[in-house]
């Protein structure tokens, strides 16, 4: 009990402050922030529209002026015309309908003589615009440019320009003249991209619009005695949001465009320009709205702020007593109260007792590791030797067996030999004995392949030409390969380089590939042999070497009998002996180089030999290298 009367009032004393400090902290300035924004973003706002409606305006301005100046450099390169200045009609028309189509923006172009009569014109809508002689609107000796007036048949007002015919002697023979209608000005130049109230008109010092989005007004409605108009034309200091024509507030910006009594007006609604500011100011209401519902809610959370913490560090200490590091969940706090000492002093003793544990864990498994990687290691070491020496133990009977058969078989060729020289055998007997002679051979043949592998003479190394070694292996198997049709190509890149090796074993090496792939061969098969000059780091440290790749378009090789073909004594075929591949194999080896295969069922089939082309030593006949 007194436990709990001494808790009550801390709890409802925390509460009170945490609360205070809330509102004072938290809302306060929130509200105090959400109102500075609200009236920032209404000035940044208000800055960058007038910024950018200025700007518009002046740059507008002074593309209406390069415009109208360009139009008059227009007149004057016409007048200065030697086709105009002939006064000759047939040559003057089809000149101005050539003008007026290519720069589209003249909608009629007259050429007038001295005094005042229209003797050519072309038109865009001849029977729309006036036909007043030249005389009555300007001087004929003078570049002018008239005031902008409204088309007598269209809702549109236009101006003139016109430029001096001059003759040989200087003297005024004439004037061409051409009309633009202010809506070339409205598609061309006046065009903005400013919202969707944005706004472009031009209007003279009187207040009449002289050009405008909407054509009724032009020439028809006048502005002098509206708010707009003062803003405009007030030198002394102009309004950035005013009162505009329709009655709305506007932002806008005014300059006059020089070289004529025109003033161009750019406007933006300011309700469209300051529609962010609007969204801002909901955002910032919704914003202290859920601050002060989080308020509320913090409150019901404060009755826990004690509890909740104490409960945890109860529900820790029984996991870790029973052992249970996983169910330890013990969060950091910033708290410098005797709750926050205790959190950190128990969260410091579970991290050491886990830490402890998990290292012993890990000693373990690591222990395990090491001695399964060892039993692994040395089941390997124990299969190695066992199958080493099996290999020596057949090596040395297939070499003593070899022996043993040799001498009689040599007696006996020896024997057969001297029958054959010294007798007369027989017709009927004669192939027999042919028959009996090449089985001799054979197992010969077989026995020597036997002592080759089992007492594998030591290379002599010599300069060898990989060009010279591929064509005498070639010239051993061309009769074979007449014999079954089968086609040979080479490809022996230029500028090969010599390589160091024993010629005799390399060359028997090559041969029981030659062999090998024309007995994979079928009647018109295809057998190519290339050698190229490569740099391989994973086959030779890095070193120069000779790449000779034989193929085979045979019926390939399944992809589980590859890692076997370089074992002695594994055979694919139904009279090999198995040892060919593995004499190839040792031949590399003893040259410091390896070999490849690359094949699959019905893909044929490619041996590579890889040869250094500086090797010095031995190397260890250890592995296969049978990679693809």
């Amino acid at each position: 009990m007194g436990k709990r009367v001494n808790r009550s009032p801390l709890i409802n004393n925390m509460q009170v402050k945490l609360m205070l400090l809330f509102f004072v902290f938290a809302l306060v300035p929130l509200c105090s922030v959400g109102a500075l924004a609200i009236r920032t973003a209404e000035g940044l706002i208000l800055d960058m529209a007038t910024n950018r409606i200025r700007h518009i305006a002046m740059d507008k301005a002074a593309l209406l002026e390069r415009w109208i100046y360009e139009r008059k450099a227009d007149l004057e390169v016409m007048a200065g015309s030697s086709i105009l200045r002939s006064m000759d009609v047939g040559e003057i028309t089809p000149y101005l309908e050539l003008v007026r189509n290519k720069y589209q923006v003249y909608d009629q172009i007259a050429v007038a003589a001295r005094n005042g009569d229209i003797i050519c014109r072309s038109s865009r809508h001849a029977a729309e615009l006036p036909r007043e002689n030249r005389s009555t609107q300007a001087p004929v000796d003078e570049l002018y440019m008239s005031d902008i007036r409204l088309s007598p048949n269209r809702n549109e007002s236009y101006f003139l320009i016109s430029a001096p015919l001059l003759g040989d002697a200087g003297d005024p023979r004439g004037a061409v003249s051409a009309t633009v209608g202010t809506g070339t000005i409205l598609s061309v130049v006046l065009q903005v991209s400013l919202g969707k109230t944005g706004e472009c008109y031009l209007v003279d010092r009187n207040g009449t619009f002289l050009a405008h989005k909407e054509p009724e007004r032009i020439l028809h409605e006048n502005i002098a005695q509206l708010e707009s108009f003062k803003n405009i034309f007030n030198t002394q200091k102009a309004r950035i949001t005013y009162i505009d024509y329709r009655g709305i507030e506007v932002i806008g910006a005014s300059t006059m465009v020089g070289g004529t009594d025109w003033a161009l007006v750019v406007e933006q609604d300011s309700e469209e320009a300051f529609r962010p500011v609007a969204q801002l100011r909901r955002t910032i209401v919704l914003v202290i709205l859920l601050s002060v519902l989080g308020a509320l809610v913090s409150a019901w959370l404060l009755s826990r702020y004690l509890a909740t913490p104490i409960r945890r560090l109860s529900e820790a200490a029984n996991s870790l007593a029973e052992g249970d590091f996983q169910r330890i969940n013990i969060e950091t706090t910033e708290r410098h109260d005797e709750v926050g000492l205790l959190y950190r002093a128990f969260g410091k003793m579970a991290r050491q007792l886990q830490d402890r544990q998990q290292r012993l864990e890990e000693r373990v498994t690591r222990r395990e590791a090491e001695l399964k990687e060892s039993d692994v290691r040395l089941k390997a070491t124990q299969q190695a030797a066992a199958r080493s020496q099996q290999l020596a133990s057949l090596g040395q009977l297939a070499a003593g067996v070899a022996h043993e058969i040799r001498t009689p078989l040599t007696s006996l060729k020896m024997f057969l030999q001297s029958i054959e020289s010294e007798m007369e055998i027989a017709s009927e007997f004669g192939e027999d004995f042919q028959v009996a002679m090449g089985q001799i051979q054979r197992m010969e043949a077989t026995i020597n392949r036997f002592l080759d592998f089992a007492r594998p003479q030591t290379p002599v190394f010599t300069q060898v030409s990989v060009a010279d070694l591929i064509e005498d292996s070639l010239l051993v198997v061309g009769p074979r390969a007449k014999q079954q049709e089968t086609v040979v190509t080479t490809r022996i890149a230029d500028s090969l380089p010599s390589i160091r090796g024993d010629r005799k074993q390399l060359e028997e090496a090559l041969l029981n590939l030659l062999v090998n792939g024309l007995e994979a061969l079928s009647l018109r098969g295809e057998l190519s042999v290339s050698a190229v000059h490569e740099i391989d780091p994973g086959k030779t440290a890095g070193r120069d070497f000779i790449r000779i790749d034989v193929t085979d378009t045979g019926p390939g090789i399944a992809k589980e009998t590859i890692p076997c073909l370089f074992d002695p004594f594994f055979t694919t075929k139904a009279t090999g002996t198995g040892l060919g591949l593995s004499i190839v194999y040792a031949t590399l080896r003893r040259h410091g180089g390896s070999v490849a295969v690359e094949s699959g069922v019905g893909q044929g089939a490619t041996f590579s030999l890889f040869i250094p082309v500086e090797f010095e030593g031995m190397l260890e006949e250890d592995g296969k290298d049978t990679d693809r």
